[in-house]
């Protein structure tokens, strides 16, 4: 996870695949941030989400929420994308991490009233994202594909 208040600077993440990507951004404090978690929920080992919450979406979640307020951004101007959660090294659909991911993420947004502005989710591909300090962009590049913006 990262939040920024730094014009110019970049924020990205490489090759989520059934992981996701948590984009937010508010235009008038010129505040953002990204979260790439890997699970749906921290009770699948507590442990481990003591030691880096940002690992999944429950505790990351929050967390960049939280982290975003302290540099100034305020929830009604956040703009929030996702990028991820896609179906790789599981073509039997055995584990679903990626729709379980997705499913965790939405289920957060809706109880705390939080709508999504864009999203490239899904699929069999994996992703990169980047999230442009100084205008708020948010550029997906899909697997050694073009890239686009969300």
């Amino acid at each position: 996870m990262a939040v920024s208040d730094s014009p110019g600077e970049l924020l990205i993440t490489y090759s989520l695949g059934s992981c996701i990507a948590v984009l937010v951004f508010d235009p008038l404090a010129s505040v953002g941030g990204m979260l790439h978690y890997m699970l749906p929920e921290s009770s699948l080992d507590p442990e481990k989400a003591k030691k880096n919450p940002c690992m999944f979406a429950d505790t990351g979640i929050t967390q960049l929420f939280k982290n975003s307020y302290v540099k100034g951004a305020r929830k009604e101007h956040m703009v929030v994308k996702t990028v991820g959660g896609a179906q790789i090294l599981d073509p039997k659909g055995v584990f679903n991490i990626g729709k379980r991911n997705y499913l965790a993420m939405r289920k957060i947004f809706w109880k705390n009233n939080v709508a999504i502005a864009a999203e490239h989710v899904g699929g069999e591909i994996n992703r990169t994202v980047r999230l442009e300090m100084d205008s708020g962009r948010v550029i997906v590049k899909v697997g050694a594909g073009a890239e686009i913006e969300i």
